[in-house]
């Protein structure tokens, strides 16, 4: 069966939030249906460095990706959510 891959870029508040422990604590709340299969920090800009997640899931979740946003939203130190990419793969 095929699966989402979904590539999620992730704001933090500001830049003394531990980036790091954010991707610990998500790893503590992601339901098991989702599957974070990597996590770089991007430069951006000014000492600001952002998350770019990597999910897979399954498709036949309704509403896409909110679901997953919405837990993200939730961690601490976490601003905003954006989805970069999203597209089917066989992977998983």
């Amino acid at each position: 069966m095929a699966k989402i891959l979904a590539v999620l870029k992730v704001y933090p508040k500001d830049i003394e939030v531990d980036l790091d422990g954010v991707v610990s604590e998500l790893r503590k709340v992601l339901p098991s249906r989702y599957e974070l299969v990597k996590s770089e920090k991007v430069y951006v800009a000014f000492g600001l460095y952002v998350l770019r997640l990597y999910l897979l899931m399954p498709e036949d979740i309704e509403g896409g990706t909110e679901e997953v946003e919405g837990i993200i939203k939730g961690l601490n130190g976490v601003e905003s959510v954006e989805s970069e990419l999203v597209t089917r793969t066989d992977a998983g």
